[in-house]
């Protein structure tokens, strides 16, 4: 196998796996999952908020 034959398959098997995390991101049974995972930060804020402001200032 020279050189050019290497590459080819390479940049197929490369190209093929970016389709793949492609369509496993876009994925409508994989949204729900994300839309949680991307509310986790203001999860974690509501749960600060109150001893914030609770006027108990330190």
């Amino acid at each position: 196998m020279d050189f050019g034959t290497i590459h080819s398959i390479y940049t197929v098997i490369l190209f093929s796996s970016f389709i793949g995390i492609v369509l496993w991101a876009y994925s409508k049974k994989r949204k729900a999952s994300f839309d949680e995972a991307a509310n986790l930060v203001f999860a974690d804020e509501v749960q600060k908020r109150p001893e914030v402001e609770g006027g108990t200032k330190s």
